[in-house]
């Protein structure tokens, strides 16, 4: 008798969550209200910090401009005068101490590795950081096969990883080697 009401109390709490986790994800993704705010999004910032052994950190910002999104990073601690290759990767996680946990680059769309003047690149390839004499670069890129926080390629979320060397454009992800910084793309403070 006792195992006949614990099931019948089993039962009735699993329908009950089911129910409530249904109705949450019609909310989530079928909410017309939803989907809007998130269309409103239009800056977004990771803040870089280094991996173990790396000095390497930064900021960078994303603005969605209409169908493209405005890149502009300012990084610290690179190697003087060398170019570091720069992704969008698949995971916002830089947990580990190597940035590993960030997974691959972002390439929801399946395509091959290639540098920006490639129209049919992984979403995260972003091209190649240049340090000055300091160690310091600025980069600006913009790009239109990713948004901010829309339909195509949604980058919130996301992690961004500068490697320790310069990606030349090979299969699979451009030789780049190590990773010296990781940050998670969020949505910014559009007031600063």
């Amino acid at each position: 008798m006792k195992t006949w009401k614990a099931l019948a109390v089993i039962t009735a709490v699993s329908t009950s969550c089911l129910t409530s986790i249904s109705s949450l994800r019609a909310a989530e993704h079928g909410d017309k209200a939803h989907g809007e705010a998130w269309a409103a999004v239009k800056q977004a910032v990771a803040v870089l910090h280094a991996t173990a052994g790396s000095k390497c950190h930064g900021t960078v910002r994303f603005t969605q401009e209409g169908d493209a999104v405005k890149v502009v990073a300012d990084i610290e601690g690179l190697n003087p005068g060398q170019k570091h290759a720069f992704h969008i990767h698949q995971f916002g996680d830089c947990t580990s101490p190597d940035g590993m946990s960030a997974g691959g680059h972002y390439n929801p769309e399946g395509h091959q590795h290639g540098l920006p003047e490639k129209e049919m690149r992984h979403a995260g390839d972003l091209g190649n950081l240049t340090a000055d004499n300091d160690g310091k670069a600025h980069y600006e890129i913009t790009v239109n096969n990713i948004s901010v926080a829309g339909m195509k390629n949604p980058i919130i979320g996301r992690g961004v990883i500068v490697h320790a060397k310069v990606d030349d454009g090979s299969q699979p992800v451009g030789n780049a080697g190590g990773r010296i910084a990781c940050g998670v793309i969020g949505v910014a403070n559009a007031g600063k």
